[in-house]
């Protein structure tokens, strides 16, 4: 399915001001009072994570058994959604035993599968709810998932290495190892060289669209997104910030994506009838992630240090959270090329 076809015009003008706004307010509203030097309670730092079990966050790929179908104007059926079951339990099991076998190299992966896959929902974003004409080139719209993904990926391990290493020792020692070999990311100089690596990228790839750019508005806007969220992540502690992200941001948009491919909720829309078009998600979804939940429990069973504290759990989660998202990204990778994101 082409992106201009995903919708009518009005089911995409809708859909583009809920799916969009929500993450913005949100990383203004909580930019200014830790700019003014307020602070938050660690242990409260962690309810927007805890919060999207069933807040957008986990729920958001639960439909991803429907989602290839739909994309291409298939019906779901029996065939269509064993192949995505399948997928889960060969790709995501297999992940799973590597992180009880290497639990750093593990953590490694999950973090670089996420700076692409966060950065990748972003470009989707980008294309076909915001008509960014200034993203011609193939070497662009790499670039602007290498950018937009490493802002929550990347920026909070310069900004905060601390609470970075704290939350990765976490996930790691739910399997009695250390996280001995990522040190080399949190030494002064490593952190330096990424962050003038990662800066001249930024200032590159928002440069080459500037001058690509048909209309200056898309372009405004991706450079505000850029440039906002470097300083969100720069200034909100990490643990509330990629919780606050990933449910309003990440998970939110995504959601947008999955409407737009389901004639029901798409027809929805463009009657603007935002919580029929939610209601459709939100059934689908409901299924699976109930299962998911059974099998983070099932992960809490078979971890050599079962967590007893809200940081063990938030790491448990993440670690199931790892294991779903590669076979997640493999779905949402075939969703661009039907889309031609990348073309």
């Amino acid at each position: 399915m082409a992106l201009t076809t995903d919708a009518t015009a009005a089911a995409r003008a809708t859909l583009a001001r809920v799916a969009l706004a929500p993450g913005w307010a949100a990383s203004a509203a909580l930019v200014v009072p830790f700019l003014a030097g307020v602070s938050v309670p660690p242990t409260l730092q962690y309810v927007p994570l805890v919060a999207s079990v069933v807040v957008l966050g986990l729920p958001h790929g639960a439909v991803d058994h429907f989602a290839v179908a739909r994309t291409r104007d298939e019906r779901p059926d029996l065939r269509a959604v064993g192949r995505v079951v399948a997928l889960y339990a060969v790709v995501g099991g297999a992940y799973a035993v590597v992180w009880f076998l290497a639990p750093a190299a593990s953590l490694a992966l999950f973090i670089a599968v996420t700076w692409f896959h966060w950065g990748q929902g972003d470009l989707y974003a980008l294309v076909a709810l915001a008509d960014a004409d200034h993203l011609r080139s193939l070497p662009q719209r790499a670039g602007t998932v290498l950018v937009r993904g490493g802002l929550p990926m990347l920026v909070p391990l310069l900004a905060f290495p601390a609470w970075y290493r704290r939350v990765a020792t976490d996930l790691v020692s739910l399997f009695a190892a250390d996280a001995a070999a990522l040190a080399w990311a949190f030494r002064p100089d490593a952190r330096a060289a990424l962050a003038v690596a990662y800066g001249a990228l930024v200032a590159a790839t928002l440069a080459l669209g500037y001058v690509r750019a048909e209309s200056r508005r898309p372009w405004a806007l991706d450079a505000a997104e850029t440039l906002g969220l470097l300083a969100y992540f720069a200034v909100v502690p990490p643990v509330l910030a990629v919780g606050v992200y990933f449910c309003l941001w990440h998970s939110l948009r995504h959601v947008a994506r999955l409407l737009l491919v389901d004639d029901a909720a798409a027809a929805a829309l463009g009657d603007r009838d935002l919580s029929r078009a939610f209601a459709r998600f939100a059934r689908d979804a409901l299924p699976l992630t109930v299962a998911s939940l059974a099998l983070l429990g099932g992960l809490f069973v078979l971890v050599p240090d079962p967590p007893s504290t809200v940081p063990g759990w938030v790491a448990l989660y993440l670690v199931f959270i790892a294991v779903v998202t590669l076979p997640h990204v493999v779905v949402v990778t075939v969703m661009d090329r039907e889309q031609g994101v990348w073309a």
